[in-house]
């Protein structure tokens, strides 16, 4: 049996096919993906917030080229870059009547044969919206939507970077995983302050000689989803750790899984001072398709779950009080959001009963913590990161 891989970085995917997830604004308001009519692709805006989730179609004059990417907004318009001519354009896009109004915002020039260009998640708040783009020695990070002059570049990092995890609430503090330019160098999570002229710090240094990489992290909580090679040499482990903590990395047993990918993509918010408490929501990847997994630092299991019927695999979030919600799309269902209400640790222990896929139901269990790979796994520097937990 095989353990479990990690899925690979954003900057492993295929650029030139349009991505049939969605995307949601920070505090899970809207949401926006590209949309199938016939052969044709188009922009959707999905609005969450009300009392039921609806779509809102937001089609140009003419259907999506490979490579156009979707994010939506906190006011509700939803921001495209579309690839062409060595050039990103981006533009808002918001419903007029029967028809879809578009502001161009501007371009980045990006050669293709040197640079690759992508969004970031979006940002806290919801008015801004940022990009990354990956030269062969440098990447850039690049303010595309709510700046006063269109696209602007903010910051220039050493390195060929991937991911993008927002550590605070203000949009100030963003990690990337910066793969060391020199000959050997080994992948590390970095930290860029976007208020201090692109300001770079260390953020994860488990050992000297592994590959670290944030996955996601949670403001509220501090609570750190790290995949890391440190404990197993040559393979990906994912772990976790809290911000600001001299505590070590831990790595439980019972996030590895046999032959099966397994990818966090949302924690639950609002858990100011338990981190152990938040849950975290698992894409897991196996032999038979894709279903939703539920963790717990406190806990040392995974729950299964099946996942709704056309699930846009790995998007989602959480509710502070602990609902799990799943968008999904399916031919009588146009516009669905699947709603888990997952219990706490304690009500958990109680009623262990949890439906799993056939594939997954060999369940590890963590017996020990293993032992700590460094005395000081995440040396989070000193300032400014050490105040972003303190709310």
């Amino acid at each position: 049996m095989t353990a479990c891989a990690i899925e690979p970085a954003a900057e492993h995917e295929d650029d030139d096919a349009p991505r049939a997830g969605c995307t949601i604004t920070a505090d899970g308001s809207y949401a926006a993906r590209l949309a199938l009519d016939g052969e044709s692709w188009f922009p959707e805006r999905w609005t969450l917030d009300g009392p039921e989730p609806y779509a809102v179609p937001l089609p140009a004059h003419q259907p999506e080229e490979p490579g156009t990417e979707v994010q939506p907004m906190g006011d509700g318009r939803v921001l495209i870059c579309r690839p062409t001519d060595g050039r990103h354009i981006f533009s808002l896009l918001y419903p007029t009547g029967p028809g879809t109004g578009e502001l161009l915002l501007g371009a980045v020039q990006c050669p293709p044969e040197q640079t690759r260009l992508r969004l970031l998640p979006p940002a806290p708040g919801g008015g801004r919206a940022y990009a990354l783009a990956v030269g062969r020695h440098s990447s850039a990070v690049w303010l595309v939507a709510g700046g006063a002059f269109g696209p602007e570049q903010l910051a220039e990092v050493p390195g060929r970077c991937s991911g993008g995890v927002w550590l605070d609430r203000g949009g100030r503090m963003l990690a990337l995983d910066r793969l060391d330019p020199e000959p050997g160098g080994r992948t590390k999570a970095v930290v860029v302050d976007l208020e201090r002229g692109g300001e770079v710090s260390e953020l994860l240094q488990i050992a000297d000689d592994s590959d670290d990489r944030l996955l996601l992290a949670d403001p509220d909580s501090g609570l750190l989803l790290i995949g890391s090679d440190a404990p197993s040499p040559g393979q990906e482990r994912l772990g976790w750790g809290v911000l600001g903590s001299t505590l070590p990395v831990r790595f439980p047993e019972c996030l590895r899984m046999p032959d099966c990918a397994v990818t966090p993509f949302a924690i639950q918010p609002g858990q100011v001072l338990t981190p152990e408490s938040c849950g975290v929501a698992l894409r897991v990847d196996g032999p038979v398709g894709s279903w939703v997994g539920v963790w717990r630092p406190a806990e040392r299991q995974v729950r299964h779950l099946p996942a709704p019927e056309g699930w846009l695999a790995g998007a989602g979030l959480w509710t502070p009080d602990g609902v799990l919600q799943l968008p999904y799309a399916t031919g009588a269902v146009r516009c669905g959001v699947a709603r888990v209400e997952v219990p706490s640790p304690g009500a958990a222990a109680a009623n262990s009963a949890s439906t799993t896929p056939d594939s997954a139901s060999h369940e590890p269990s963590e017996t020990d913590p293993p032992a700590p790979v460094t005395p000081r796994p995440v040396p989070l520097q000193q300032a400014p990161l050490g105040g972003l937990v303190t709310k």
